[in-house]
């Protein structure tokens, strides 16, 4: 459905106490909405552990598993950042998600990963993607809305990862510039907002080890009756300011310019409203298919002070699946 529509169908149902899932597209153009007991065949979900997976059986994998990544030319990636860059120095962006679209050769399917894959957030849409997200979007909760953006990333078996992620100064940078965006986002739509966590470590596990990455938590205090504009308080913050950059507007446009597809539903959000309560989740951590191929999604952010060769690499260090067991 259109936005305008999914907005509406949001606002009726949440005001209706109905609860419901709904996963939405990067750019907004598919938007879907899910009365929780009227789920489609075919898409499951399991949300911070609310979710419709308890049937599926279980992934039947047995041995080591094949995972062979098609990574992008360097010299392909470094065309896409020299475009970034030039924005940059013209200062028309302070900020840009750039992301990348990536084969996977491997010998499970998306219902396998699926199945597999330990994260926070998970979907899966037969015969078009599977999403497995560490990065919560919007949480609300007794009247409280809050965000916790998720920027900085370093592999956990570097040498005092932890102390060498908090003192990058470009990451520091990077993260400071999405919680002030985040901060601003949900201003339009709450008071009393505060900085209520700055910057602390979590820790993945992925099938190739351990990685650092930092979080901030944003919160608010919404009006009485916010239910009747459920939606509207959704798409007042979309797209995710953690996968666009800053100022939002002109950085959208140079995402545009300097990424070769479309990226569809990943880095869109999805989410479980019941009770009063939202959780949702931004679409990191993707694979979709072409119907004969599989291809992962993946990138970081770049500023002025960003390498092209470190970005690179840290992209393909993104191109994981959260599974332990190969």
């Amino acid at each position: 459905m259109q936005r305008s529509e999914c907005i509406n169908v949001i606002n009726r149902l949440a005001a209706d106490g109905v609860p419901f899932v709904f996963i939405i597209s990067y750019d907004a153009a598919d938007c879907r909405v899910w009365p929780a007991g009227s789920v489609p065949d075919g898409v499951f979900y399991n949300l911070n552990g609310v979710g419709n997976d308890a049937s599926m059986r279980p992934a039947a994998h047995h041995g080591s598993i094949r995972w062979n990544v098609k990574a992008e030319d360097e010299s392909s990636y470094k065309r896409r950042f020299d475009i970034v860059q030039r924005h940059l120095r013209l200062g028309d962006t302070y900020l840009v998600n750039l992301t990348s679209r990536t084969e996977v050769d491997t010998d499970l399917t998306m219902a396998d990963i699926y199945r597999l894959s330990e994260a926070k957030y998970k979907i899966f849409v037969r015969d078009e993607f599977v999403c497995f997200s560490p990065e919560t979007f919007l949480q609300i909760s007794n009247g409280t809305i809050s965000c916790c953006p998720m920027k900085g990333t370093i592999p956990a078996s570097v040498p005092g990862a932890e102390q060498t992620l908090m003192a990058d100064r470009k990451e520091a940078a990077e993260h400071a510039t999405i919680v002030d965006l985040i901060r601003n986002d949900l201003s339009m739509v709450a008071g009393h907002v505060t900085v209520e966590r700055y910057r602390y470590v979590e820790r993945l596990h992925t099938n190739k080890g351990d990685i650092l990455q930092t979080s901030s938590r944003i919160t608010g205090r919404l009006p009485r009756s916010f239910e009747r504009h459920l939606g509207n308080i959704i798409f007042s913050q979309l797209p995710a300011g953690s996968i666009t950059g800053a100022p939002k507007p002109m950085t959208c446009r140079i995402i545009s310019e300097a990424e070769d597809y479309r990226r569809g539903f990943y880095t869109g959000v999805m989410g479980y409203w019941h009770d009063g309560t939202l959780d949702s989740a931004v679409m990191i951590r993707f694979i979709d298919t072409d119907g004969r191929r599989l291809w992962f999604k993946a990138g970081g952010g770049i500023t002025a002070m960003s390498d092209c060769r470190s970005e690179y690499l840290e992209t393909i260090e993104k191109i994981y699946v959260p599974i332990t067991s190969f």
